[in-house]
């Protein structure tokens, strides 16, 4: 059961770590390999493998920040320890530990245990060596592009980041959005403070507080949705643009202005 040889259905999990992250796990069910995405914690990995029978054949790491990378030197220990052959992808950085194999734009992986090919796509802005991960159905995008949101700019600049986001929005629309925060509330109510008179926002509103109240998680996402609903994908729609003229004073509405005045007007939100 090591290899598959024909396509299959990969499962993918959400393992909850710290206060609001998502480890992305995928593994086929009745097969016994897995992936992980992002492990900041290794003690909720290591259960959740063991649990469920699973062993790790994989690691993908999208950037150096310690809640995505802060489980990797244990999984990989406990990895040797079991006697499991891993290979574990990231980009080159001095914060990422035990990476196998470095990952740059347009690199391909393979990943035989799960019939899994996937496209590297470097995305500058939240980190400067950000990548994602992305298959064909499935967008693995770290803190870039968020459910009505994206990432803080720690280190690269709002064109980088607005360029990561258009190569980002060239995906099909129906292409499921794992990112790896449970911030869609939040980030709802402060789109709904720059566009409130958008009616698929305002729907997507009602749907996450009610998941929310529940206890469920709001993702994955799709890039059609986000289309609808993100302001940081919407900077050319005339209400977005008013609003970060009338919060921001800026005096052009081309959107990397736009973009650029509701980021920094995000962080104070």
């Amino acid at each position: 059961m090591s290899q598959l040889q024909q396509p299959v259905s990969i499962q993918v999990n959400a393992i909850k770590a710290f206060t609001d992250n998502y480890i992305w796990a995928l593994f086929v069910p009745g097969f016994s390999k897995a992936v992980l995405v992002d492990p900041g914690d290794a003690s909720v990995c290591i259960d959740f493998i063991e649990k469920n029978n699973l062993q790790l054949d994989a690691i993908l790491i999208t950037h150096h920040h310690p809640d995505h990378v802060g489980g990797v030197s244990e999984l990989n220990q406990y990895c040797i320890n079991k006697e499991w052959s891993i290979d574990i992808f990231g980009p080159k950085h001095k914060d990422i530990p035990c990476v196998t194999t470095f990952v740059e734009d347009t690199d391909i992986i393979e990943i035989p245990s799960l019939s899994l090919t996937l496209t590297v796509m470097t995305l500058p802005g939240h980190t400067l060596e950000h990548v994602a991960y992305y298959d064909n159905k499935k967008l693995f995008c770290g803190d870039t592009l968020f459910s009505a949101g994206c990432g803080r700019l720690f280190e690269g600049s709002p064109a980088q980041m607005l360029d990561s986001l258009h190569k980002l929005i060239t995906l099909p629309e129906n292409t499921a959005v794992y990112c790896t925060h449970e911030y869609t509330l939040a980030n709802v109510n402060f789109a709904l403070t720059i566009e409130p008179s958008n009616l698929a926002l305002v729907n997507y509103y009602n749907k996450v507080v009610q998941l929310r109240k529940n206890n469920q998680i709001t993702l994955p996402s799709t890039i059609k949705q986000e289309l609808a609903v993100n302001p940081f994908l919407r900077c050319n729609e005339p209400e977005v643009q008013q609003s970060a003229v009338e919060h921001s004073q800026i005096q052009n509405k081309d959107e990397l202005s736009v973009f650029t005045a509701i980021r920094a007007w995000k962080d104070n939100f």
